[in-house]
C-alpha cells in the first residue's frame, strides 16, 4: 500500500509553499498519495484537494468568523482519521488554523511536521507548549529559529527559505535602465490577504499621490494574487481620478508585458511579483514575508502596516517581543536598521511619503540600501529548502515505519 501524507494550508503563501515541497517527495518517490486541504497550488503539484481552505485567509475579528468554516473542515478530517488515518501530517504556516490539525495528528499517533513554523520568538511565546506536545519536527526557514526551538526541547532543522526556491537569479542591473536615468518607478505591495490589502492599498495609494506631486511622471506598479486582485483593481479604479492618467509614451518598455494591466500610472500585474519588483527603484510594503521577498530582489524597501492605534495600544504593542518588525531589519545580524519601517502606521501618511521622496531626491540612499540588501541577502539566498523539507518528511516516513511491529 503507498505510503500516504495529509497536509493542511490556510492561505495563499502557504499553498504555494506546499506545491513546491509536493513536487519534490514526488520526484524522491513518485509513489507516495499526498492529499490534504489547500489550494490550488497543491492541487497543480499532484495532491488530492477535499477542502479548499486559501482564498478567504484574514486576520482580526475576520479570522474569528472563519473559524467556523473551519471547524466543519476540522470535522470532516476527525471522521476520515477515525475510518484510515494517514502515514504523515505535514502543516504548512497557519498556526491559529494548524495546531487543531497537529493536536488531530498526535491524537492518533501520527508523526506531524511543522513547516514554516509559528513565530514564537517573535509573539506570544506561550504557543510553544503545543508545538512541542504535538508536533514531531519543525522545518525552519530562518536561520536562528533552528537554536530557538531546540533551546525549547522542539525538535527543528533550518532547511532555508522557500522563498529562494522560486527566486529568479540576480542578473546584472543595469543603471541607464532605472533612476535617475528615466522617471522613477515605485512598487506598491499591499499584501497577500485581501482585509489587509484592503486596509493599506488606500494609504499606499495617498502616498503615491504625494510623491506624484513631486514627481509627476512617476509609475506605480502593483502585484496581486489570486485573493487580492479582485479588491486591488477596484480600489485602484476608485482612486485613479486623483493622479489621472498619463500618456502611453510615458510608460516604460516591460509594461507591454502580457498579463499587466495599465490604469492611468498604475501598471497592475496578476501573479507578478517576481516580474513587477525588478523592474522597480523602491518598493512600499506591507510587512511580513513580502518585505525579505522585495529584498531577495535587492530592491529598496520602506515596510509599512496599517493598523488601528486602539489595537495596537491594547493588545499589538504588548503582544509583538521583537526589537524590530521588518523581517529584513530582525535577520540583520549588525541591530541596525537597513529599511525604514513604519510600523504601526497610523494617522497621516506624510512620513511614509516623505522618506520615499527623500529616498528619490537623494538616488546615492537607494544605492546604499541595495548595496546592503545585497550583502545580507548573499547570506541568505540558499535554494533548497523544498527539497530539504521533503528529505525531512520522508525521514519521518521512515522512522514511523521502523516503530510498526508487522502482524502475524
Amino acid at each position: 500500500m503507498n505510503r500516504r501524507i495529509f497536509i493542511t494550508v490556510g492561505e495563499v503563501s502557504g499553498d504555494q509553499h506546499a506545491g513546491n515541497l509536493i513536487r519534490q517527495m514526488l520526484a524522491i518517490d513518485p509513489t507516495l498519495q499526498i492529499e490534504g486541504i489547500g489550494g490550488a497550488a497543491m492541487k497543480a503539484a499532484g495532491a488530492t484537494i477535499h477542502h479548499e481552505t486559501v482564498t478567504r485567509a484574514a486576520m482580526g475579528w475576520k479570522a474569528m468568523l472563519r473559524y467556523f468554516e473551519l471547524s466543519k473542515v476540522l470535522k470532516w478530517t476527525k471522521a476520515l482519521f477515525a475510518q484510515s488515518p494517514p502515514d504523515l501530517m505535514i502543516c504548512i504556516d497557519s498556526w491559529a488554523m494548524n495546531w487543531h490539525f497537529a493536536r488531530l495528528a498526535h491524537e492518533h499517533h501520527v508523526p506531524v511536521l511543522y513547516y514554516i513554523s509559528p513565530q514564537v520568538w517573535a509573539s506570544r511565546a506561550g504557543r510553544i507548549v503545543k508545538l512541542r506536545q504535538y508536533v514531531d519536527r519543525v522545518a525552519c526557514i530562518l536561520p536562528f529559529e533552528e537554536e530557538y526551538f531546540r533551546q525549547h526541547d522542539v525538535p527543528a532543522t533550518f532547511v532555508g527559505h522557500p522563498l529562494f526556491d522560486a527566486l529568479p537569479e540576480d542578473s546584472q542591473r543595469d543603471p541607464l535602465k532605472y533612476y535617475p536615468n528615466r522617471p522613477p518607478v515605485i512598487g506598491l505591495l499591499p499584501g497577500s490577504r485581501s482585509s489587509v490589502a484592503k486596509e493599506n492599498l488606500p494609504n499606499l495609494l495617498d502616498v503615491a499621490q504625494r510623491i506624484s506631486a513631486q514627481y509627476p511622471k512617476a509609475i506605480f506598479a502593483i502585484p496581486t494574487l489570486a485573493n487580492t486582485d479582485n479588491a486591488v483593481r477596484a480600489i485602484v479604479d476608485k482612486h485613479l481620478v486623483k493622479l489621472g492618467r498619463s500618456d502611453e509614451s510615458e510608460l516604460p518598455p516591460w509594461a507591454n508585458q502580457p498579463g499587466l494591466q495599465r490604469s492611468g500610472r498604475f501598471i497592475v500585474g496578476f501573479e507578478k511579483f517576481d516580474q513587477l519588483v525588478p523592474c522597480c527603484d523602491l518598493c512600499i510594503t506591507v510587512s511580513g514575508t513580502a518585505s525579505l521577498h522585495v529584498a531577495g530582489h535587492c530592491t529598496p524597501v520602506i515596510v509599512v502596516y496599517r493598523l488601528n492605534p486602539i489595537l495596537w495600544h491594547l493588545a499589538a504593542r504588548w503582544i509583538v517581543k521583537t526589537r524590530t518588525y521588518s523581517l529584513v531589519n530582525l535577520l540583520n545580524d549588525s541591530h541596525q536598521k537597513i529599511v525604514p519601517e513604519y510600523i504601526p502606521w497610523y494617522g497621516s501618511n506624510a512620513p511614509v511619503a516623505n522618506k520615499a521622496i527623500e529616498y528619490l531626491h537623494n538616488p546615492l540612499l537607494l544605492d546604499e540600501q541595495r548595496t546592503k540588501l545585497r550583502h545580507l541577502m548573499g547570506n541568505l539566498n540558499r535554494p533548497g529548502a523544498s527539497r530539504n523539507a521533503a528529505h525531512l518528511a520522508l525521514e519521518l516516513l521512515t522512522a514511523r515505519e521502523k516503530t510498526i511491529v508487522p502482524q502475524t
